[in-house]
């Protein structure tokens, strides 16, 4: 049992710790992330079952810088804001894209990535450009962004459009020959094209450009104040410079500021 004599002293050294700014560490709390492991190279289960990932690697650097715990749970995407909303997590990271409508129910961090399409072509390709492939075959995966611009750009109804269900389906239909070009989110495309040696990107410019963010409960401005102090730290100090071009291989744009 503790006497009464320790309770007094364990009291005033948190009191004075506090008041000299310090957080105890009995009384920090572990945010919890929720993170959907299904998500190369942002977030996905390693052989042994670890989630690990661009996403994971920022959210545990600017934790760090931050000076807050964080705790990652794997969780269906399709789920992952309502847990948000009931409390069961503190904070999306998992690759989501800041829009109008998402930022009516959710507040969000600075931007931590920016999403755009990406084109992969053989090596030997001359395309420079969405427009140079016309009439050529062209896979998507079905109801992404790259099908909205291959339908844009080719028509919806085309023949040449190829549909599949996921990205490495798309990039292994044209390592086989089966297609010409393949459309789709940057980071995951040029993730794949490293395992390929034939293949290649470009960026056609003209392709609009979204930004991915960590999503917190609205109102949770502490929270989201936090995240942005340590994101802030590790663009700062070239953290995340070191970790995007871990991940993908190339320098990292300028994100906008908060």
């Amino acid at each position: 049992m503790t006497t009464p004599t320790r309770v007094i002293v364990f009291g005033l050294a948190a009191i004075l710790a506090i008041a000299a700014g310090v957080v105890p560490a009995f009384a920090q709390r572990t945010y919890v992330v929720g993170s959907s492991a299904t998500y190369p190279p942002f977030a996905y289960e390693n052989a042994q079952k670890q989630i690990v990932g661009f996403d994971v690697d920022v959210i545990n650097a600017v934790a760090q810088k931050a000076g807050i715990k964080v705790r990652l749970v794997n969780t269906p995407f399709v789920g992952i804001f309502a847990s948000l909303n009931n409390g069961d997590i503190d904070l999306v990271v998992s690759g989501v894209t800041i829009n109008e409508r998402r930022k009516q129910s959710y507040d969000f961090s600075a931007p931590y990535f920016e999403a755009r399409q990406l084109v992969a072509v053989p090596a030997s390709s001359t395309a420079k450009k969405v427009a140079d492939l016309a009439g050529k075959k062209v896979a998507v995966v079905t109801g992404s962004t790259g099908d909205d611009v291959a339908s844009r750009a080719f028509g919806k109804t085309s023949s040449n459009i190829r549909r599949f269900d996921t990205t490495p389906l798309i990039i292994a239909e044209l390592v086989n020959g089966g297609v010409d070009a393949a459309i789709g989110d940057n980071g995951v495309i040029a993730f794949r094209v490293q395992e390929h040696k034939g293949l290649k990107t470009f960026d056609d410019p003209s392709l609009p450009k979204d930004y991915f963010g960590m999503a917190v409960k609205q109102g949770n401005t502490a929270l989201r104040d936090l995240v942005n102090k340590g994101l802030a730290a590790i663009v700062a100090d070239g953290t995340y410079a070191k970790i995007y071009r871990t991940w993908f291989k190339s320098e990292p744009p300028v994100l906008p500021k908060p």
